[in-house]
């Protein structure tokens, strides 16, 4: 395969991607989204932080506050991974994709780099601006970029969704179906990954799971009943789920037919 027959490929998945209006919405959705609910609680936060008690005020994390929307930034993320990899097969267009482009794994790494590109612009564009936004919100208790661990918790933010959306890409490859594969991913972000995090006796084991090991890249202030490694190591852990979930839809679209 040629560097132009490759460019080729990248292209066309990028086209196909910017021509599904509703996955263009979707990362608009996690831009504003995201900007908002952050900017919200730092307004909140803000005005009682005074009213707080010591040990409130010592565990106080602003930069961490200014992401709490991120949740919904994730859900617009991996909204638009399924959207890019279920599109096709809803449509049945991912017979004549396959019948243009044979070397499958060509194609897939195609559709996820033309969809992590996008992503990451947005990602960054969205912690970068949820940052700024939140920490003018909080006034004198913000933070700027140059206190230690802002930049860090501010660039691992962007890379944190981006990864977010390449696992659903992984999981939506797998599962191939729309409804299936947001499914499966909202029944575990907003239900198996809350229990094992909120129940003791799970917890520990919850801070292995992607969402609680990527967004410890975030933190700047280190929690008391935090997880037991450092904000790098808990993004490396999202990369490998990113990785694992992006080698199980390899294997599932070679091995299938469309």
């Amino acid at each position: 395969m040629t560097m132009a027959a490759t460019t080729a490929v990248l292209w066309a998945e990028w086209t196909k991607i910017r021509t599904i209006s509703s996955s263009m919405w979707t990362l608009t959705a996690a831009f504003f989204s995201t900007i908002g609910l952050g900017a919200l609680l730092s307004v909140i936060l803000g005005g009682e932080f005074d009213t707080l008690g010591a040990a409130e005020q010592a565990a106080f994390d602003p930069v961490m506050t200014s992401f709490i929307g991120m949740g919904l930034g994730q859900l617009a993320m991996i909204t638009f991974g399924v959207l890019v990899v279920s599109s096709e097969y809803g449509t049945g267009m991912i017979r004549t994709t396959l019948a243009a482009v044979p070397q499958r794994g060509l194609l897939y790494c195609a559709k996820a780099a033309a969809a992590a590109v996008p992503g990451l612009a947005v990602g960054m564009a969205t912690s970068v601006a949820t940052f700024f936004v939140g920490q003018a919100l909080l006034g004198d208790h913000g933070a700027s970029l140059g206190d230690p661990g802002v930049l860090r918790a501010v660039t691992g933010a962007g890379v944190y969704l981006t990864l977010m959306l390449l696992f659903a890409v992984g999981v939506a490859t797998m599962l191939r179906k729309a409804v299936l594969s947001l499914s499966v991913l909202m029944a575990y972000f907003f239900m198996i990954a809350p229990i094992f995090n909120f129940v003791p006796a799970t917890r520990k084991v919850g801070f292995f799971f992607p969402d609680q090991a990527g967004t410890s890249v975030m933190q700047v202030v280190q929690q008391a009943d935090g997880p037991p490694y450092g904000p790098w190591a808990g993004l490396g852990i999202m990369a490998l789920w990113a990785a694992a979930s992006l080698a199980g839809g390899y294997f599932a679209l070679k091995r299938n037919d469309a």
